[in-house]
């Protein structure tokens, strides 16, 4: 089989998803996908958008501005109408499974160059609007167990994750996350584009907005539960709503060696999960046990991890039960911060920890063999991806 490598990964910032207080809140998601479209070839003129084999995007919610987004963001993009587009819908994992799909065509030999992209305005295009839950579906799960904060608290139960582990995972998010802005570490990845503050003075937005650099242990310990009277669930340790897009530049090794192209990471596998979904949260811990199974791999063998951040509670019971520690910090997990401090653009997400996981990877951890990124996803699906550095 042929191999599949990453050419270059780009995303807008992750901003706040709000009509009023959003950097973006002018701006329609195509927009988004616009700008990262941009970035990718600009940045790979030896790649013509006529040659790209397909598009592969990934959106929780398609629906409203989002309706079909994967042709409209491409079209609006003014580029070619003769290269198809394929929308993935998996919930928050769409955005991995759309990477996941390209690649596998590459190594099937059905194409050499793929665009991957994700996209969310958690805002313009709300996950809850337009979803008529199955009357068959709510007979087996109640509904009222299926919301996102309900299935927070019933892992942190479950899996007896304290309030102030959760709390901890969010400082070190922000935490990191913070240093890694000021250090400049997502620079390479971040394609700047125009916003506003809430005054309307428009500034060109180069950073993540969510991030909290004087987050304190204190300040979260005094917030009231977010989901529960009598929960371990806050705002602070919950993922917000945010909006943002990447792409990634896919592509066959061989065909990136006849264009003198570079890359680090080549794909080595990937797989989704199913959970129950009143726990989806917990996903991620089946998906790299089955991952690393199938690869005759282990936990000791991976040494960089993307976890996305959905709660405080289903980041540590995964990372737990995977056995990379008993709290935060984790040391070679989120090492730029995570999805409490970065957001979350659900469908973006998953592509997002790719654009981010190969970032680190040609950066801080250059000598690193294997990288895994994972996420859970609303309703229990969940997904993990597995990378290698081609140069060891």
């Amino acid at each position: 089989m042929r191999e599949c490598v990453i050419i270059d990964g780009v995303r807008t910032a992750n901003v706040r998803a709000h009509p009023a207080k959003g950097w973006f809140r002018s701006h329609r998601p195509e927009v988004l996908l616009k700008a990262v479209y941009s970035a990718l070839f600009e940045r790979t003129p030896q790649v013509r958008p006529e040659d790209v084999e397909a598009v592969y995007c990934g959106t929780a919610n398609q629906a409203g501005m989002q309706n079909d987004i994967a042709r409209f963001g491409w079209l609006a993009a003014g580029l070619p109408d003769t290269v198809p587009t394929n929308g993935i819908g998996q919930q928050c994992p769409s955005g991995m499974a759309a990477a996941e799909h390209a690649a596998r065509a590459i190594m099937c030999g059905e194409g050499e160059i793929y665009v991957v992209s994700g996209v969310e305005d958690m805002d313009k295009a709300n996950p809850m609007h337009h979803i008529d839950f199955s009357p068959i579906v709510a007979a087996r799960y109640p509904i009222a167990d299926l919301l996102m904060g309900a299935t927070a608290e019933k892992v942190a139960s479950e899996y007896k994750v304290s309030r102030m582990d959760q709390e901890a995972m969010a400082f070190w998010s922000h935490k990191r996350a913070h240093e890694a802005t000021e250090a400049g570490k997502f620079k390479k990845e971040i394609v700047p584009l125009e916003g506003a503050e809430e005054d309307g003075t428009t500034f060109m937005v180069d950073r993540d907005q969510w991030i909290r650099p004087g987050i304190s242990m204190e300040q979260m310990a005094a917030m009231k539960p977010a989901y529960r009277e009598d929960g371990v669930v806050t705002a602070a340790t919950s993922s917000p709503l945010t909006a943002g897009a990447c792409a990634l530049l896919l592509m066959s090794r061989d065909k990136a060696d006849e264009l003198g192209l570079g890359y680090h990471l080549a794909y080595a596998g990937g797989v989704m999960a199913g959970c129950d979904p009143t726990v989806m949260g917990i996903g991620p811990l089946f998906a790299a046990r089955k991952l690393l199974q199938r690869k005759g791999l282990t936990v000791k063998d991976i040494d960089v991890w993307e976890l996305n951040e959905a709660f405080g509670s289903q980041s540590v019971a995964v990372l737990r039960e995977l056995g990379l520690g008993d709290k935060p910090p984790f040391e070679n997990v989120n090492v730029w911060g995570g999805a409490l401090a970065l957001g979350h653009p659900l469908g973006q997400s998953g592509a997002r920890l790719l654009v981010t996981l190969n970032t680190i990877m040609k950066t801080d951890y250059q000598d690193a063999t294997y990288g895994v990124a994972m996420l859970c996803g609303g309703f229990g699906n969940a997904n993990a991806s597995l990378w290698r550095n081609v140069h060891k």
